[in-house]
């Protein structure tokens, strides 16, 4: 076969001559090698065409240069040639649609070096963005083909583009027609017609991925970011190319994820860290400093594979032409707002929201708003997907150009702010999805935002404590932790520490620390809190009743439970003069108080004070209140420890009944009725009947709140026991030992439910005779719990005797009388004489000494009961 034939620009009279750079390097065409370089282009009078004679095979236009580390992409192309191949002859071309950076060109111009490998007798490529462009080219194609009819002046440039087309229709020759970044401009005109025989095929690139691209037997193919390993694999041939591997560390797949995956920015960082010898890890720290630019991070530079101009520039080329679609000018302020929220996606119900719609414009409805949101997601500035609540995504580095590109008055925090916060459900369980992803917009908003939600002229916005309560509800303690501690810091800093905002988000985080077990950490927060704002509202003020409130709850947490009576006698007192003694708050104390009671021993007094707030919930509130079925719940307890079974399953039911009536089966409080109403079927002896609803609970607990929520965990833990009640000590031990690790993951291994998942794994070792890794595991839950609960925490005495009973078992007899010993002692100090498990142990003691020691270990189960703190 003879040499390849390059046609030149079709024009009249003399021959010129021209040079250009072709960009195959080293292919192959029938055996046959040719090399590319610079080579004369050649224009032809109209008197050539009928006697020289077309040297096959024939490329027109230069097809790129392949990247220095080119990434064959092969899960991508068999896509591509799956399109073409599912339709057979009657699907002629595969448009590859993709926003700016992801390598559509490239992989275009790997099918046409293929298609020369091949054999293909003519490859033609083109910059389709300009239709007069593109006809330019098919005339001087047809010129190179000898098309029929041909005349080559510029005159007849249309013509002859069309006598190309109508070629291209009839051979019988193998062609391959590439169009580089057609628009939804590019006439219809100008898309090659099925060839003869399936022998012709057209791959198009565009970043339009509306009803243009698709229509007239076009296959769309989404083009998307590299994988993980592409990255990688594109980082090292890159790097290691330039003599420069040493310089990808072990972040360097940290920055990769950073980079989004997209092929443009990972050129630019290569070659920025090749040039400026730095790396992966100085340079990822380099780039998440958000004062600096995208084009400072990534700035144009030569050996970007051939990227050229700013970043910026390139990600956002299509948003002129996205303005002015209809609705005109609604899609660059629609980006503006994406571009502030999570890129992995927000709910698509946003745009309904009328903050969001006042943004857009005055008499912006929802409708204009979800077309202008289809503008975007056309041009490839957005995507429009399925995924539940995430339906809206946009690329990292769009949207990070999006706000370079904006100036500061331009970026709607405030507005997204808003629309997040009325899109929020009332209740996070009624959609706990939602909720979950609207706490990631929040987040990320947030970090763009920095002090502009905290300075609004009428105060903070609430998105951060709406989100900061919804951390709460989901029982991410220690994210919560995280997320208030900030809000702390950030409120004292703008506000004043004395400000009422900056002391209910340290309220928020002392909550944060008691729900995750740290409950030094929130009596230290509350004392503080405390007393800030005696001094500052005074002793009587509701806030002040609150905070000393919740201190005790504390108090009675840690083990310090006359302190935490004293405290709320005081604020019961408190409140009855102030509000009396029917007020809600009023009622909560006398309600906390009992509970406080319970704890103590003084199972009667915490009876009578259950049952007049019962009484009086049911008049005030009604008998089905959630304040009114709190209270019954833990009257139930407090039958339940007086040997008042009966009564206290019959309350648990009728308290499961009325919330699976009022909340639904998937309410967490109906789920800790269910786990609570278990527990006393399981004290009252029905442990098939208690397996039943806890296994039920478990895969409630599930499937609604999630794996590490911790309600599942606790459902799973009271599971165990409950097998280990029916003798099934394997199946204990196993569901144990995944609580325990599901729990130290979740809430730490410090947390007081942590403790306990371990004391009651200890009892099962035991009971399955491994009484030596029993005695060891409760040797350093003992130790653990006076170190975080302190020596007198009735947990802490409870693990003493668990202790002395796995040392009985184990035959350690001298170790028994010691530690039952000493746990007499502390009973008597701290519980009193008169407790029920003072009294229990007491026996225990003389039973030892007549050589009768009872052997089983106390075992503990989540019963849901806590005081509000409010």
């Amino acid at each position: 076969m003879g040499a390849i034939q390059h046609a030149g620009r079709v024009g009249g009279g003399e021959q010129v001559h021209d040079s250009a750079r072709n960009g195959i390097d080293n292919s192959t065409v029938h055996r046959d090698a040719f090399q590319a370089g610079l080579m004369t282009v050649n224009q032809y009078a109209a008197p050539a065409v009928a006697v020289a004679e077309v040297q096959w095979p024939v490329v027109v236009g230069r097809i790129p240069a392949k990247a220095s580390a080119f990434q064959p992409r092969s899960e991508l192309r068999q896509a591509i040639d799956e399109a073409r191949e599912q339709h057979g002859t009657v699907v002629l071309s595969q448009v590859l649609a993709g926003g700016g950076g992801v390598g559509k060109t490239q992989l275009a111009a790997h099918y046409a070096r293929e298609a020369l490998d091949a054999g293909a007798e003519l490859v033609l490529w083109v910059d389709a963005a300009e239709p007069a462009t593109v006809t330019d080219v098919y005339a001087r194609a047809a010129l190179a083909v000898r098309a029929p009819g041909v005349t080559g002046r510029a005159e007849d440039a249309e013509r002859d583009a069309e006598r190309f087309l109508g070629w291209l229709a009839t051979t019988g020759r193998s062609w391959l027609i590439v169009l580089d970044n057609t628009t939804e401009d590019t006439p219809d005109g100008l898309w090659p017609a099925t060839g003869r025989d399936g022998c012709g095929r057209v791959i198009a690139t565009t970043r339009h991925r509306g009803a243009a691209s698709t229509g007239s037997d076009r296959a769309l193919v989404d083009i998307s970011t590299y994988s993980p390993g592409e990255s990688a694999a594109y980082l090292r041939e890159r790097m290691e190319r330039a003599g420069c591997g040493r310089f990808l560390d072990e972040r360097a797949g940290e920055l990769a994820e950073e980079l989004g995956h997209l092929p443009l920015a990972l050129a630019h960082a290569a070659a920025y860290m090749i040039n400026t010898r730095r790396s992966s890890g100085r340079y990822l720290e380099l780039f998440r400093d958000r004062s600096r630019s995208l084009d400072a991070v990534l700035p144009a530079r030569s050996g970007a594979d051939g990227y050229r101009g700013p970043v910026a520039a390139a990600l956002l080329l299509s948003v002129d032409a996205a303005q002015k679609e209809e609705p005109v000018g609604l899609a660059l302020p629609a980006l503006r707002l994406a571009a502030l929220l999570d890129p992995a996606g927000h709910p698509e119900a946003l745009w309904e929201m009328q903050p969001v719609l006042d943004h857009l414009g005055e008499e912006v409805d929802a409708e204009s708003a979800a077309e202008a949101l289809a503008v975007l997601h056309n041009y490839n500035l957005i995507t429009l997907g399925e995924a539940p609540n995430r339906e809206v995504t946009l690329h990292a580095l769009t949207a990070r150009a999006a706000l370079d590109t904006a100036a500061e008055e331009e970026r709607p925090y405030l507005a997204a702010a808003d629309g997040l916060v009325e899109l929020w459900p009332e209740e996070d369980h009624t959609d706990r999805e939602l909720a979950a992803v609207l706490r990631a917009n929040a987040e990320i908003l947030g970090e763009h935002a920095g002090d502009r939600l905290w300075e609004p002229s009428d105060g903070p916005h609430p998105l951060p404590f709406r989100a900061g309560s919804s951390l709460h509800d989901a029982g991410l303690h220690v994210i919560g932790i995280q997320h208030w501690d900030r809000v702390a810091a950030t409120t004292q800093r703008i506000l004043g520490p004395e400000h009422e905002d900056a002391l209910t988000a340290r309220v928020n985080l002392a909550f944060s620390y008691w729900q995750a077990g740290q409950t030094g950490e929130a009596i230290a927060i509350e004392e503080s809190v405390l007393a800030d704002r005696e001094r500052i509202l005074g002793s009587d003020h509701p806030d002040t009743l609150t905070t000393r409130n919740n201190l005790a709850a504390s108090y009675q947490d840690a083990g310090r439970n006359n302190e935490a009576i004293t405290l709320k006698e005081g604020v019961l007192a408190d409140r009855e003069r102030l509000f009396g003694t029917d007020h809600p708050d009023t009622l909560n104390t006398r309600h906390n108080l009992a509970v406080s009671y319970h704890d103590a021993g003084r199972t009667g007094e915490a009876i009578t004070l259950l049952e007049q707030v019962l009484a009086s919930r049911e008049r005030i509130l009604g008998t089905d209140h959630p304040d009114t079925l709190s209270t019954r719940n833990n009257l139930a307890t407090s039958y339940q420890d007086a040997g008042r079974n009966n009564n206290a399953i019959t309350l648990l039911e009728q308290v499961l009944a009325a919330r699976d009536h009022i909340l639904g089966t998937d309410h967490p409080n109906t789920l800790t009725a269910r786990n609570n109403l278990a527990t006393s079927y399981s004290m009252a002896g029905r442990t098939h009947a208690a397996i039943a609803l806890l296994e039920q609970t478990r895969d409630d607990t599930h499937r609604v709140l999630g794996t590490d929520h911790p309600l599942t965990l606790a459902a799973r833990h009271n599971l165990a026991v409950s097998y280990q009640d029916a003798n099934r000590t394997d199946d204990a031990v196993t569901l144990l030992e995944l609580a325990l690790a599901g729990r130290e993951r979740v809430l730490g291994t410090d947390h007081p439910d942590t403790l306990t998942t371990r004391n009651n794994l200890a009892a099962s070792y035991s009971m399955a005779g491994h009484h030596d890794r029993a005695v060891t595991l409760l040797e350093s839950v003992l130790a653990d719990r006076e170190r975080v609960l302190g020596a007198d925490h009735p947990n802490t005495l409870l693990t003493r005797v668990n202790l002395a009973r796995c040392c009985q078992r184990a035959g350690r007899r001298a170790d028994t009388i010691r530690l039952l010993r000493q746990a007499l002692a502390e009973y008597d100090r701290v519980l009193g004489s008169r407790h029920p498990d003072t009294v229990e142990l007491r026996t225990v003691v003389l039973a030892l000494a007549s050589g009768r020691v009872p052997t089983s270990v106390k075992r503990q189960q989540g019963s849901g009961r806590k005081g509000k703190r409010r």
